[in-house]
């Protein structure tokens, strides 16, 4: 790992491979987010290194990307935390407006489902039933 002394450990410089290894991402799906403004990785000598900040974004932008969130959304909400935190109140506030709404959307599809899945399973016994009583009828007829 290519460490950068006047940040400290904590602050410890990663290049392009080690943050693929690390996020388990393509270059190309680093290269991808920077063309969208979700990445600014420095560049020393030419060569990206990614901060401690640009790891924290990644790993926000990977998780909001497993939820469903689209890239717009994701740049929306990474924006408003500003260079030092000051837009820490606003984006919390997005945070909870835009999950209220996600758990409000996916309450209301499981509902959905669990409509639909009662429905099929009574479909699925009384045909049973059905099939059980022609099965049993075939049987006591005589040939």
């Amino acid at each position: 790992m290519t460490e950068d002394k006047t940040l400290g450990d904590s602050e410890a410089l990663m290049g392009i491979a080690e943050m693929c290894a690390a996020f388990e991402v393509s270059p190309r799906t680093l290269r991808f987010y920077e063309t969208k403004g979700l990445l600014a990785p420095r560049r020393l000598n030419g060569t990206r290194v990614y901060s401690k900040v640009d790891r924290a974004r990644l790993s926000r932008i990977l998780r909001a990307k497993s939820l469903g969130m689209p890239l717009s959304e994701v740049k929306t909400y990474l924006d408003m935390y500003g260079d030092q935190g000051e837009g820490r109140v606003q984006q919390l506030t997005y945070v909870i407006e835009t999950t209220d709404a996600a758990i409000r959307d996916l309450e209301a599809k499981r509902a959905e489902i669990d409509t639909s899945l009662a429905e099929l399973r009574l479909i699925n016994e009384r045909s049973r039933q059905m099939l059980d009583s022609k099965r049993a009828s075939s049987k006591t007829k005589p040939r």
